[in-house]
């Protein structure tokens, strides 16, 4: 039973496996991504975050901190420089761990990729992208389309009549047309007969 376990022991005395562990932090610092098995990039994962952690805050005793595990210089100057300034706004959870379809030969182990979120710029990049583009927010589409495509012909025909430059929403006042010439029926008289004595005077 596993009561209490809290800790892979990765199949490694405890010496070996903070020794594995550092190097593997070490390297995920400098390189920004490694590739290795399911069990060790869990592991990683909560040997490294408490040290990014660590790194933003830049005082001697953070430094030294991280460094009494990790025993990197190039790694700590990495660490304290270019990273604590990408993770700065990020509330934990700094890496990623992306399973891959093939297993490794000979044991069949489970492979994944672990990586710094904040140094994925394909996923970053596609992240803006999205952002940009959805734009819009979901509401109810009754009267919303129909109703502005109503003001905006009312507008348009209002200008094209007044032959002017004028608001789109602005209320046009529009002369009555002339008076058109028309025949005078007496009684008794019908259409015809009107026209007739019209074209006889």
């Amino acid at each position: 039973m596993r009561h209490g376990r809290k800790v892979n022991q990765l199949g490694r005395t405890t010496a070996h496996r903070h020794a594995m562990l550092s190097n593997m932090a070490s390297s995920l610092i400098l390189h920004k991504r490694l590739t290795t098995t399911v069990a060790k990039a869990k592991a990683l994962r909560k040997y490294v975050e408490p040290m990014l952690t660590k790194s933003k805050e830049d005082t001697t005793h953070s430094r030294r901190m991280v460094f009494s595990a990790l025993q990197n210089k190039e790694s700590i100057k990495e660490l304290f420089g270019t990273i604590s300034g990408k993770i700065a706004n990020r509330p934990g959870g700094y890496t990623r761990i992306l399973k891959l379809s093939d297993s490794r030969l000979g044991d069949n182990a489970d492979m994944c990729i672990i990586e710094l979120v904040d140094f994925n710029e394909t996923l970053l990049e596609s992240k803006q992208a999205a952002a940009e583009k959805t734009t819009t927010t979901r509401r109810s589409r009754r009267g919303g389309k129909k109703a502005t495509d109503a003001t905006n012909e009312a507008g348009t025909s209002a200008t094209e009549v007044s032959g002017e430059a004028v608001a789109p929403n602005a209320v046009v006042e529009q002369s009555a047309p002339a008076d058109t010439a028309t025949e005078t029926v007496k009684d008794g008289e019908s259409r015809e007969e009107a026209k007739a004595d019209e074209a006889g005077a």
